[in-house]
């Protein structure tokens, strides 16, 4: 029982439920959380390496200049319209607290991301979900019903990986008059995005992570794209330093390396497809992805049974135990090697009866292919 001194929302409230984490030393190939097969940049090593003492003793940058003016040069925009989040998660928190007042409303699309439930309950706000139209079609009306003050839509969504169109959420943005926040943690491996709607469109706020595309998750470090008023206001809610000094320097080198990342990002595209072909020939039913994952039904709807003896086996994936998804598992896309792993154990349950005894998990994951070879660490501090 929780003390009595906890605020009555919080003790009433359940918490976010993050995916598995293997324990040290345990081998599995590890499917479950959406993480980049492949390694940081070089460059992003090689920056990290090079800071010195006195960026560990001083607090870092307040609002992320160096990452602000990278990512703006890139996407064509002004600083201003950047804030910078420990992660893009943080970005979500900012927002719900500049937002949605108590007492308010937050709305979105079902099934998608679980976490905005709990950032609503945080701020004493209300949840209102719609369900996706046919084919995971943007439920335009039902939201508007709701008449909520802001409405989250992770495009591409998790954990189905559908993609809502630039159109279709402008369409929303003209009619609805409180907050569009689009979550766009999985747009790297995504042929379209929704940043060029931000200076069409005021209320609508763009967030973006660089644990997916980027290979940083261990960093925590993401972003939001809005008009500079909308930012201002961001600012005034988000933590003090709430980017420290090395993931400010690691997220700026990342997001300058295009060429690097853009080869990996097309590497798990083509993967994607593979995947999904041959999980569709053993008669899984897969929906089309627009994400590094997809997410897909088990042939006898057993979709925590799969995921149990995957497991077993030494394989990670995600099993999400409600309704509408019960009957699926999502799975990361990984490397070649590991995605072969996993067809290898679906294989191996469906002969077994969903119940194997073993995988073949004694194989050594495939190193992924670096761009260029790291130079040897400097003997810095930050190492």
């Amino acid at each position: 029982m929780a003390p009595q001194f906890v605020r009555a929302n919080v003790r009433d409230m359940a918490g976010y439920t993050p995916g598995e984490q293997p324990g040290p030393g345990e081998r599995v190939v590890k499917l479950n959380t959406n993480e980049n097969p492949f390694p940081p940049s070089p460059k992003v090593m090689r920056a990290i390496r090079e800071i010195d003492e006195e960026s560990l003793r001083r607090y870092p940058s307040p609002d992320a200049a160096d990452f602000r003016h990278a990512a703006a040069k890139l996407l064509g925009l002004s600083p201003d319209m950047i804030l910078a989040g420990n992660g893009s998660d943080d970005l979500l928190t900012i927002a719900t607290r500049t937002f949605i007042p108590p007492g308010g409303t937050l709305a979105y699309p079902d099934p998608t991301y679980s976490l905005y439930s709990v950032l609503a309950n945080l701020e004493e706000a209300k949840v209102a979900t719609v369900p996706w139209g046919p084919d995971y079609a943007l439920p335009i009306e039902a939201l508007l019903a709701t008449k909520a003050n802001a409405i989250y839509l992770a495009n591409p969504n998790a954990p189905t990986g559908t993609f809502v169109s630039p159109m279709k959420v402008s369409e929303l943005a003209t009619v609805f008059p409180g907050l569009v926040l689009v979550d766009e943690a999985y747009a790297d491996f995504a042929d379209d995005n929704c940043i060029g709607l931000v200076k069409k469109h005021r209320n609508v706020i763009v967030t973006r992570t660089m644990s997916k595309g980027y290979s940083l998750a261990g960093m925590r470090f993401g972003y939001a794209i809005a008009q500079p008023d909308v930012i201002a206001e961001m600012m005034k809610v988000k933590d003090s330093y709430n980017c420290d000094a090395i993931s400010i320097v690691a997220a700026t080198a990342a997001i300058e390396d295009q060429e690097y990342y853009r080869q990996k990002w097309e590497y798990v595209r083509r993967e994607r497809q593979k995947m999904s072909s041959e999980l569709t020939q053993l008669g899984w039913d897969v929906l089309d992805s627009h994400g590094n994952f997809i997410l897909a039904r088990v042939p006898s709807g057993k979709g925590k049974e799969t995921y149990l003896g995957l497991k077993k086996a030494g394989i990670l994936v995600r099993f999400f135990d409600k309704p509408g998804l019960n009957d699926k598992i999502r799975i990361t896309i990984g490397t070649a090697q590991q995605n072969n792993a996993l067809i290898a154990g679906v294989k191996d349950l469906a002969a077994d009866g969903e119940k194997p005894d073993k995988v073949e998990k004694a194989e050594k994951p495939e190193k992924p292919e670096r761009a260029e070879k790291p130079e040897k660490p400097e003997p810095v501090v930050a190492k």
